[in-house]
């Protein structure tokens, strides 16, 4: 539910514009929501540029930021046509479509620094979830948040009444202890993690595999103990959110500290040439095009592009390789919500190709037109082996149990996305604090660097600035003193 990559294969029969498709005028509204929109730009490709960043999705994005903070000059290269990367939110018959489900959890230390959240008018979802199981729905509440929905869950079949009361101890736990201590404890599986701290194996299969399967696409739950702490410390510390705008709003707000001559998209980049013989770093463009800069370039695109364009360059400090994981994102328009709540669905049976299912316009009303309901449903893997019609009949049946024919029927499907790459393996070993330098004046960030979150996009954009910042001011200085000693040798 938090990082999806930016090459999603889309399907659908309805018309659409992204924001950056849209009339070239500075902002647009979505109901009473602003929405900055940033035409694509005509700029020629400068041969030169003092610094180029390869990427434009979040972690690129806060490295141009702070660069330009820094006093240095960068450009940003897109390959596709607009900003945000795997946080995109696209325009479909008026209802603002996330590519892919994803939550912004307002605990993320890095994005406090960095976002500015009220203009991003989060809106929080119901810290808890309705769990389809044995034919109805079951609540699994935050019991700190909303007490008696705890109290009331205490016996329904999710788990036992030791489960529920196990889940309050745990996140009391996550909160003991500094936040960088969480990635230097002994590390193992979610699955180990949990069975470690008590919970039976039915509360782990009906809540727990749905839930951070939803979060990891990872339902068997081998996804790093460490990052699950860290995700359950955000949980407790603050709230699990929609911009107003949509995700993209994160990306489009970070854009916009930027000269807009300074990012250029429909830019793909070929290779990334390390500076040698005196020569500086070179970026070679797919049309062949090169650009030359001189204090360096950071590379700031998902793990398997960044190995094709760094080449050997990774070697140094490689990210992992095992293969990523993947999601479907499913989108429909419907007349009505079959609850207001601002809820998520899970499916607890173990069984079906729905994950879990939301209706974000509970959440955020600017989601939907006024009068109509936006659903999201996700599922764990791209199904390649269904087509799309086949995908939405299937996800439509499974759907109709839980909420009826009544409801289900009146569904209209706007879009689905098909994400093959939505995250790096997290998988034990992991290190999420993975060198940025490269050498050469190359760096490279991104959630293969330091983990498939937000908030670890924009710390790893922010790491890879300052180690070339601190390059260029220790090579300043170098020069200073070389030309310091050649004008006392003169004299």
């Amino acid at each position: 539910m938090t990082t999806l990559h930016q090459s999603a294969r889309l399907s659908s029969t309805k018309p659409f514009i992204t924001k950056a498709h849209a009339p070239a005028t500075a902002a647009r509204r979505v109901g009473r929501t602003r929405v900055l929109i940033r035409p694509l730009t005509a700029a020629r490709v400068p041969s030169e540029a003092e610094v180029v960043v390869v990427g434009a999705g979040l972690a690129g994005l806060n490295a141009a930021v702070t660069l330009q903070r820094k006093g240095l000059k960068p450009i940003v290269l897109e390959a596709s046509d607009a900003v945000g990367g795997r946080t995109r939110t696209d325009v479909v018959d008026g209802f603002l479509l996330d590519r892919g489900f994803q939550i912004f959890l307002t605990g993320y230390p890095e994005a406090r620094a960095t976002l500015d959240y009220n203009a991003l008018q989060l809106k929080p979802f119901y810290a808890g979830a309705r769990v389809w199981y044995n034919g109805s729905f079951h609540t699994v509440a935050d019991p700190l948040r909303h007490f008696l929905d705890g109290i009331l869950s205490l016996t329904n079949p999710i788990g036992s009444v030791a489960d529920k009361i196990n889940v309050g101890v745990f996140r009391l736990k996550s909160l003991i202890g500094p936040l960088d201590a969480i990635f230097q404890k002994p590390e193992t599986t979610i699955y180990e993690r949990l069975r470690a701290e008590g919970f039976s194996e039915a509360i782990i299969d009906r809540f727990f595999r749905p839930f951070l399967g939803g979060i990891f696409f990872n339902p068997n739950l081998t996804t790093s103990s460490r990052l699950f702490e860290f995700v359950m410390r955000m949980m407790a510390t603050g709230e699990n959110c929609l911009p107003a705008a949509g995700i993209g709003a994160m990306a489009e707000q970070l854009a916009a500290k930027l000269p807009a001559d300074n990012i250029l998209t429909d830019t793909k980049v070929q290779r990334v040439i390390a500076a040698k013989n005196g020569n500086p770093p070179q970026v070679q463009l797919t049309t062949g095009h090169t650009v030359s800069a001189p204090s360096g370039v950071i590379v700031a695109v998902e793990g398997p592009e960044a190995w094709r364009i760094l080449g050997e360059a990774m070697d140094v400090a490689p990210s992992k390789s095992e293969m990523g994981v993947g999601t479907c994102n499913l989108y429909f328009k419907a007349p009505k919500a079959p609850s207001p709540d601002n809820v998520l669905y899970l499916n607890g049976t173990g069984r079906g190709l729905v994950n879990n299912c939301c209706f974000p316009s509970t959440v955020a009303p600017s989601y939907a037109p006024p009068g109509q309901t936006l659903v999201s449903v996700s599922t764990i893997g791209t199904s390649p082996d269904m087509s799309d019609q086949q995908l939405i009949a299937t996800v439509k049946s499974e759907l109709l149990q839980w909420f009826g024919a009544a409801e289900v029927d009146s569904w209209e499907h706007l879009r689905t996305y098909r994400i093959p790459f939505a995250q790096p393996n997290q998988n034990p070993p992991t290190n999420f604090k993975r060198a940025v330098a490269l050498g050469g004046g190359l760096y490279v960030c991104g959630d293969h660097r330091d983990g498939a979150t937000f908030d670890a996009a924009l710390r790893s954009g922010r790491r890879a600035a300052e180690a070339l910042a601190e390059q260029q001011k220790a090579a300043g200085s170098v020069s200073n003193s070389a030309a310091a000693t050649a004008t006392v040798t003169a004299r």
